[in-house]
């Protein structure tokens, strides 16, 4: 059968049964750009601690190890973003490339990632605000972020966009200045010196280590998957979109491994930090003032506040507003979350839920001790379960359904991403797996709820999707 070629993603969402509601008006940069606004270049800031004492010290082979893992689960995005172009991510993957209940798992398992995000970001932003104006608390910096984001977004995704350019290259320019300082710390003969411990380490070295902090570490590269919600308003070709999810992983795992292996060098007090670990999450904020000096030290806790707190928070709520934009179309979240804003073009109610969740829940973990480690694992483990769901899915649309037999693509990467991502959800902490199948469990019972109800998922219609070309 001819099928048309794999054209702009801004024509064929009639064919599944949907109306263009969103304003298509995204490039490839800003895809790219929002990708890695989504993901943070300086994203390790904020959880170093944390992934430095759970991987033994191996802190920059654990971001190498997730970036490898994030890899396949990308190029599976890839394939399914040029089958299916349209909003809703691993929902509208799993949905029509395996059934509609499968889907509605899916999204509900992600919902625990991107409902989670907005408030985790929140909280770190907020503690790095509050260690440097301490008479400022943690709980008003959460206010004022969260309503600064919330307005942006409100006014439309060209608004966000431009925001994303200023912040990237902010970041970029925080992360140099780190960089230069940090090795020349070292070859004057600050911290440990070079050495290949942040890669290896033979006397804390196990799989089970390394993995289980990759289960934290790959918090950092959540949101390349974000570029997928956008392509209802993309002008580009669906297969574009794929590639900036693939570009976006790549410049920021390679950032994440570089800054982190000069971090690592630079710790003051590396035995005390593996063995208590980072509870108030200034490890690398140490780093830097062993590097640099306080001057350092408050550049980078000031970074980190502005990237996750406002860039990074700013464009996952317009994710998980438009993951529930597109569950709530389909009828499988309240009606009320599909009303599109006729001025700006935004899910608008959508986007105020999240800000209201983020807050409550940004305000709830402030009081925990544990707050940013916990919402950490959390998040990673609700998108680690999703992401099984988008590798199974690219097996069945493809070479199950279609008979493809480009075995590589649609064979071979989601096999291998899906054992990958496998091993990190069983190695992933206790209490994450707990809520999260108990997440899972909730979602069951939901479902059961819409079948008893005569409300079983249905998407709206399946039309024959776009042929993929190669790229």
């Amino acid at each position: 059968m001819t099928q048309p070629p794999d054209g702009p993603a801004t024509a064929g969402l009639e064919q599944f049964g949907y109306r263009q509601e969103l304003s298509r008006s995204l490039s490839f940069a800003d895809l790219l750009i929002y990708g890695l606004i989504f993901m943070v270049p300086i994203a390790p800031f904020g959880i170093f601690g944390s992934v430095y004492s759970g991987s033994g010290g191996m802190v920059a082979l654990a971001y190498l190890v997730g970036m490898v893992a994030m890899m396949f689960t990308a190029l599976s995005y890839a394939q399914m973003v040029r089958a299916f172009p349209m909003a809703g991510s691993v929902y509208s993957y799993a949905g029509r490339g395996i059934a509609a209940p499968v889907g509605f798992l899916a999204g509900w398992v992600i919902l625990l990632d991107y409902v989670l995000v907005p408030g985790l970001l929140y909280l770190v932003a907020g503690v790095a605000m509050n260690s440097l104006v301490p008479a400022v608390p943690v709980w008003l910096w959460l206010v004022a972020f969260v309503a600064v984001n919330t307005v942006v977004n409100y006014l439309g995704i060209q608004m966000t966009a431009r925001v994303n350019r200023v912040m990237l290259a902010a970041e970029l320019i925080v992360l140099v200045i780190f960089l230069v300082v940090g090795v020349v710390a070292l070859l004057d003969g600050k911290g440990a010196g070079f050495s290949w411990s942040p890669v290896f380490n033979s006397g804390t070295f196990s799989w089970s280590v390394v993995f289980g902090a990759v289960s934290i570490a790959v918090l950092s590269f959540l949101g390349f998957d974000g570029i997928s919600m956008l392509a209802e308003e993309s002008r580009v070709e669906a297969r574009r979109i794929g590639r900036a999810m693939v570009g976006a992983l790549v410049l920021a795992g390679t950032l994440f491994v570089v800054q982190t292996w000069v971090a690592a060098l630079l710790v003051p007090d590396a035995p005390g930090l593996l063995a208590d670990g980072d509870p108030e999450g200034t490890a690398f904020y140490d780093a830097a003032r062993a590097a640099g000096g306080g001057w350092l030290a408050g550049l980078t806790a000031l970074a980190t506040a502005i990237a996750w707190g406002f860039a990074n928070s700013l464009v996952a709520q317009a994710a998980t507003s438009r993951l529930l934009y597109a569950m709530a179309r389909d009828r499988q979240m309240p009606a009320f979350l599909a009303r599109i804003n006729p001025r700006h073009k935004v899910p608008a109610n959508a986007t105020l839920l999240v800000a209201a969740v983020s807050l409550a829940l940004g305000l709830a973990m402030a009081a925990r001790d544990d707050g940013i480690s916990l919402l950490s694992t959390l998040v990673n483990f609700g998108a680690m379960t999703a992401f099984l769901a988008l590798h199974v899915a690219v097996v069945i649309h493809y070479v199950v359904r279609r008979g493809s037999r480009d075995w590589l693509r649609h064979l071979v990467v989601p096999v291998i991403g899906f054992l990958i991502l496998l091993y990190v959800v069983i190695n992933a902490k206790v209490a994450a797996q707990v809520l999260g199948f108990v997440w899972l469990g909730l979602g069951l019972v939901v479902l059961a709820v819409f079948y008893a109800t005569g409300r079983r998922p249905v998407l709206a219609g399946l039309g024959a999707p776009p042929e993929e070309e190669s790229p």
